[in-house]
Order: structure tokens, then sequence, then C-alpha cells
């Protein structure tokens, strides 16, 4: 059996990291899960539905950018000892893992080689999240940045970016 190409996208909150994975998505057919929600399906949702009131995971899920620092926090914990657990998870039923936030998760997944290429999403526009909910090295520890803001570039760098892989057999997409 073939062995599938895994992908990591990360970057700052609300700098078009799921935006950047749906593209690819589309072009490649690769699946993607967030961290956020697959965290939330395994474990957060439970831990925080009586502390917050949610009714619903959806809640919950959709909640999330009032707890940044808590949510970071709750999957630092549900990553130890093995801090490469939650990829690990995404990956079983994924090609790409979006929105990781911790630097020793990521040196972890890259010591263990997880991850083919790791896209780091930018957008200089947009401020930077506190070290207590996102404290990658962005530009270290990525293989590649896009930088967004602008759609069109962003749409160009993307379809670049997929048909290289496309045409170095790195992907394969589903017939």
């Amino acid at each position: 059996m073939e062995r599938k190409y895994k992908l990591l996208v990360i970057g700052h909150m609300r700098h078009g990291k799921d935006t950047v994975a749906e593209m690819i998505e589309e072009q490649t057919e690769m699946s993607f899960k967030s961290s956020s929600e697959m965290a939330a399906e395994i474990f957060i949702y439970d831990e925080l539905k009586d502390k917050y009131g949610y009714s619903s995971f959806m809640e919950c899920f959709e909640d999330r950018m009032n707890h940044r620092a808590e949510w970071h926090d709750l999957i630092k914990n549900y990553n130890n000892p093995d801090k490469a657990r939650l990829a690990k998870e995404i990956l079983k039923h994924n090609d790409m893992y979006v929105g990781m936030r911790s630097q020793a998760e990521i040196d972890k997944c890259i010591e263990d080689d997880i991850f083919d290429m790791i896209i780091g999403v930018f957008d200089p526009t947009k401020p930077l999240e506190p070290k207590d909910s996102f404290d990658i090295d962005l530009f270290d520890s990525s293989d590649i940045i896009i930088p967004t803001g602008d759609l069109e570039t962003v749409k160009r760098k993307v379809r670049k970016l997929c048909t290289h892989l496309l045409e170095e057999k790195l992907i394969v997409p589903q017939l």
C-alpha cells in the first residue's frame, strides 16, 4: 500500500489556515481536520460543557476563540507524555492537520518525521496571537510560508504548490 503524503498547516489565529487547507483539498482531494475540531470531538467538549454551560458540541467549538489559552493548555495536557498524540489521531483519517499551536508538539512531530511538509500561513496585516495560545516559531518551523491577505495571491500560490506536489507524485488525487 502506498504511503499518503501528510501536511501540517500552521499559523496564527485568523491568518487563513483553513482557507489554505480548503484550497489544497479542492485541488488535490486531500482531507483535513483542524486541531480544535478534533480535540473538541475527543475531549474538550466533555471537559468544558458544564463549566461554560454548552448545550452542544458546535456551541463549544464556536466559542473556542474566547478561550484560546485554555484550549491550548487542554491540548498540551492531552499530548502528555506523547506530544504528537493529537497529530497521530488526526492523521489516522486525514491527510492534513490544520492548526497546531505548540512548539514542543511541532518539535516532536518533526523529530518523529510525521509530516512531509509544514506550511506556514501568515497575514502581515493581522495581529499575532499571544504566546499563551500559540508559541510556534512560524518562520523557523515551516518548510514554506504562504502569505495571505490578498485572496488572488493566495489562490495562485496554493495552485503552484499543489501543481508541484502533483507533478512530483508526492500526492495522488483520488479518482
